[in-house]
């Protein structure tokens, strides 16, 4: 009896030093590491973790911003500008381009690049713990950015592991599955003037951007630009031609408007008439702010002297764009001056309602 009793007396402590150490979860706590100085000056006292990041900020002029302004700034690591740079010079190699460094690219997109991480505001984690995240602007441009917390697995426990931030790119649209998102590899880091989250190593700085932009080639000379013309469609928008989305906007050179108009397939078409012939042998067509199942992904270009009668000069089936904002050059044979362009468009990705931020038509030399 009594080693019956000593059994379960062991058995008993083992279950009740298992409950203690476990608990069912993985108890994290978010910790803050406090920091004598400004966010500037914690970057300057983390040799080899940094540099590249400091080399950007002093080249650009932003170090103002981050010894004296209320910010917060998610601080990408060596390995981020390393994986950037590395992409864009495989890149420009097979472009037969000469290689870049950080100190050889364009002012500009390093400029607004850098700033999307320089966050206004002290925002600790605390203030990401909303259902949806919170909404952020950079402190420069005040291009929308976005965080959420969320929970890691760990010990076989679903969202038992330690917080991170997802911290995205909207890319101005309203739809995650637009964003480009990495998370932090630490948080919470309390300077004299803000706060510091560090970006996972795996992250490639400009998120998607860094390589597409550094190898842009402009699209030939805008003949809407360069020229002009009396444009038309097929259908208005339903609010009329003064409407937020009317289709005067299709042909304004801004990618921030939009033509929106719900009702094809069908005969629907964009058109400008110059007032003398032109050759154009390139055109363009930019997607719009949101909804990718708006986009057109069949379509046919036309030209004509008169209006009535019509040549085929290009056509397309199932083109995709990959992007929000995405302007896409397309390229036809011509040598043959026309008073009329006009561009038909069949099918979209999905649905019926069409939208475009811009069509053009254009010159390339040769």
């Amino acid at each position: 009896m009594k080693n019956t009793n000593y059994i379960i007396l062991l058995v008993s402590l083992f279950f009740c030093m298992s409950c203690a150490k476990d608990g069912g979860f993985y108890d994290q706590q978010i910790k803050s590491v406090e920091y004598n100085g400004t966010v500037y000056e914690y970057l300057k006292s983390q040799p080899g973790v940094f540099d590249s990041l400091i080399q950007v900020i002093d080249r650009v002029g932003l170090q103002e911003i981050l010894n004296d302004s209320a910010i917060t700034l998610f601080a990408p690591s060596n390995q981020s500008f390393r994986l950037a740079i590395e992409n864009l010079n495989n890149t420009r190699k097979l472009a037969e381009q000469p290689i870049e460094f950080l100190s050889s690219i364009q002012y500009e997109h390093l400029d607004t690049m850098a700033s999307q991480y320089i966050i206004r505001g002290v925002l600790p984690t605390d203030s990401m713990q909303r259902q949806d995240g919170i909404a952020m602007r950079d402190f420069k441009y005040n291009y929308p950015m976005h965080a959420k917390l969320h929970l890691t697995s760990s010990s076989g426990y679903q969202g038992g592991g330690p917080t991170l931030i997802d911290f995205s790119d909207t890319k101005r649209s309203q739809f995650y599955r637009n964003w480009v998102t990495t998370s932090t590899a630490s948080i919470n880091i309390k300077t004299s003037n803000g706060i510091v989250h560090v970006v996972n190593q795996d992250h490639v700085f400009g998120f998607n951007a860094f390589v597409s932009r550094l190898t842009y080639i402009p699209p030939p000379p805008n003949l809407f630009v360069t020229v002009g013309g009396t444009y038309s469609v097929s259908n208005e928008n339903s609010g009329g031609p003064n409407a937020v989305e009317a289709s005067k906007y299709v042909f304004d050179g801004n990618p921030e408007t939009k033509y929106l108009y719900g009702g094809i397939p069908g005969d629907f078409w964009l058109q400008v008439q110059f007032a003398e012939p032109q050759v154009a042998n390139a055109y363009t067509l930019t997607s719009a702010n949101d909804d990718p199942n708006r986009d057109p992904t069949d379509w046919r270009l036309q030209g004509s002297q008169d209006g009535s009668t019509w040549v085929a000069l290009d056509s397309k089936v199932s083109e995709v764009f990959a992007s929000r904002f995405q302007l896409r050059v397309f390229r036809f044979a011509n040598t043959t001056a026309y008073k009329y362009y006009r561009i038909n468009f069949m099918r979209l990705r999905s649905g019926n309602v069409f939208q475009l931020a811009d069509w053009s038509m254009n010159i390339e030399e040769r």
